[in-house]
């Protein structure tokens, strides 16, 4: 019986067969999924419905299971509330740099071979893509 709480099969597989340095993107109800992510990568729906789940539903469970290394989101277009960027930040902690980058400098960041999994969500919020670098095993755990 797992000791942690992230159970879901396919995410636990994706995320054993990940490394030091390999990317993860928690996608918006928004984003391309389908056209803007590497070909390679394991793509796991949960997005159920519109807000159903969110990408601050999900990350506290993955942080349960992998250390992350840095984050990168989508720098918004003026004028549009991005506040969902800053509850990333209070998630991840100051431990972890968090880089805006411009949309399309996105998408080829998440086209890259370094990103292994992408999990779609029912995430509403504008601008709440974010991709995340694995990081070392902390010498905690073993």
């Amino acid at each position: 019986m797992l000791n942690h709480e992230l159970i879901h099969p396919p995410l636990l597989e994706a995320l054993a067969v990940a490394g030091h340095g390999s990317r993860i993107l928690l996608a918006d109800g928004n984003y391309p999924y389908l056209t803007k992510i590497n070909p390679a990568a394991r793509l796991v729906h949960l997005n159920l419905a519109p807000g159903v789940l969110t990408v601050t539903d999900i990350l506290p469970l993955i942080q349960t299971a992998v250390n992350f290394e840095s984050a990168v989101v989508m720098r918004p277009a003026e004028g549009v509330d991005a506040s969902v960027q800053e509850e990333y930040r209070k998630l991840l902690g100051s431990d972890v740099p968090m880089e805006q980058v411009d949309r399309f400098e996105f998408y080829d960041i998440v086209r890259s071979p370094d990103v292994g999994l992408v999990i779609a969500t029912g995430e509403e919020r504008l601008y709440a893509n974010l991709l995340l670098t694995i990081g070392l095993r902390s010498r905690g755990n073993g």
